[in-house]
């Protein structure tokens, strides 16, 4: 397919333009779920596409086909060439000011296991057993589990001989069991849906997912019969699946670069940072080190070059809590003049790179689990966001988990359900006292970002260790 392609773009290029691109993006996915002990019916999807980008005189145009034909190709460069002669002298940037990029390079996602190293019915036959660990009393009205690939290959030509390659297998597990008695209704799940990772099959057993259901069961029972979570300001203690979240909606989303400018405005909001904080502005707590990381190989958008072609390397965001530089590719870093990170990228090839998040990490510090606990005289540990709220310019915030713990006097005690807090980006974050080291530490991710007009929806991975944070205001009973 490279070579076919590559021979019809030339073939189709035009004379006399300053840059044109070809970037293929094709994905294949099958999804398999087992509900209430029945097997759904097994998803399969493909798609595959080409996005042409012409710069010319000053001015960007790009238009998509999955007509790969070149008559398709040279249709989308002509339609892509009419939109950058349009937008040229009319653009927020004069392109002319970005030097063109040819990279050349490979990358290949990690896959020990491959997904059809195992039957369909081995898969299916793990899923229903899975499902009947599930159903543990009649008290669980509902429950499933699933199990999903996606393969994405993508390859990007350029009229100066650029030319990269990437290969991506994504693995998707899930389970949930949702729990009732009388009026009450509790749900827990294996993350919510967060323990996605690249990889094959091994994945699995990294993530304990054969070994899960029982304790999701059982949380869920539990909660029908626990205690509303406390209400006050007190200490949170927050487990890695609650942590991605509060990473992705009040640091990750605030700091991507071309909501900063403003592109977002219309449909997902501004944001609270501004360009003048970056290099001085204290976010977090010095204890607060984020890092942008697409070089760990297991990490959901770990990548060799973002679709703009710049190479990917892990750059610190925040370190000790001091803000240092945005989430924004090489285009967004020529509007503002700031060095930001290689993250232009694109859900499909119907969709052009825009700045998102990849892989944003909190990095793992000094204190055990124990230790945590230990320091804490009130507080509750919260894990799995049930919820979210967040203002449009990401800084006043409200989530709830599925679960919670007191903890009291330097030890956890029991059960609380509907547990949620709220806070202020930068005053929750300058409250971070506590993190957790090495054993702490998840590697996770959300499938679902979205953002975008049109919407693109993304993947995007997140690792953290357990954090604790204070005075933080926590209720129950939402």
């Amino acid at each position: 397919m490279i070579e076919t392609l590559s021979a019809r773009f030339q073939r189709a290029l035009p004379g006399g333009v300053d840059f044109c691109s070809l970037r293929y993006s094709s994905e294949r996915s099958e999804s398999l779920v087992v509900r209430d002990d029945i097997l759904q019916p097994v998803s399969l999807g493909e798609d595959a596409g080409v996005m042409l980008t012409v710069i010319h005189g000053g001015g960007l145009g790009y238009a998509a086909t999955s007509d790969l034909s070149e008559e398709g190709i040279a249709e989308a460069i002509k339609r892509a060439q009419a939109w950058a002669e349009r937008s040229a002298g009319r653009s927020v940037i004069d392109f002319e000011q970005i030097p063109p990029s040819h990279p050349q390079g490979s990358y290949q996602g990690p896959c020990a296991q491959a997904w059809d190293s195992t039957s369909l019915n081995d898969k299916i036959d793990l899923l229903q057993g899975l499902s009947k660990q599930l159903k543990i009393s009649d008290k669980i009205v509902t429950w499933a589990a699933g199990l999903g690939v996606v393969w994405n290959d993508t390859f990007t030509l350029t009229n100066g001989g650029g030319r990269l390659e990437q290969s991506f297998t994504y693995i998707f597990p899930s389970l949930r069991a949702v729990a009732n008695e009388g009026s009450e209704t509790q749900k827990r799940t294996f993350g919510a849906n967060a323990y996605c990772q690249q990889g094959g099959l091994e994945v699995l057993e990294t993530l304990a997912f054969g070994e899960s259901a029982t304790q999701i069961a059982t949380e869920a029972l539990q909660l029908l019969d626990a205690p509303d979570c406390p209400t006050g300001a007190m200490d949170l203690l927050l487990g890695p699946d609650q942590m991605i979240l509060q990473i992705h909606e009040s640091i990750g989303h605030p700091i991507e670069l071309d909501r900063i400018l403003g592109d977002e405005r219309n449909y997902a909001g501004t944001s609270f940072v501004t360009l003048d904080m970056f290099g001085t502005f204290q976010y977090g707590s010095e204890l607060l080190n984020v890092s942008f990381d697409p070089t760990r190989p297991e990490q959901m958008a770990s990548y060799g070059f973002d679709d703009e072609g710049a190479p990917a390397t892990k750059e610190f965001v925040i370190e000790k809590g001091k803000l240092l530089r945005p989430l924004g590719g090489v285009t967004s870093q020529k509007r503002a003049n700031i060095e930001g990170t290689a993250n232009a990228r694109a859900c499909s090839w119907n969709r052009p790179p825009i700045d998102r998040m990849a892989n944003l990490n909190v990095e793992p510090g000094e204190s055990s689990f124990d230790d945590l606990v230990k320091g804490i005289e009130r507080g509750v540990l919260m894990e799995t966001n049930s919820s979210w709220s967040i203002d449009d310019s990401r800084n006043k915030f409200q989530f709830g988990c599925e679960i919670g713990r007191v903890i009291e006097d330097g030890a956890v005690k029991g059960v609380v359900k509907k547990p949620n807090y709220r806070g202020v980006s930068r005053d929750f974050w300058r409250n971070l006292k506590g993190v957790g080291d090495a054993s702490t530490y998840k590697v996770m991710g959300t499938p679902n970002c979205g953002k975008g007009e049109p919407n693109q929806v993304i993947r995007v991975g997140h690792a953290s260790p357990t954090c604790l944070f204070g005075d933080v205001e926590v209720f129950g009973g939402v």
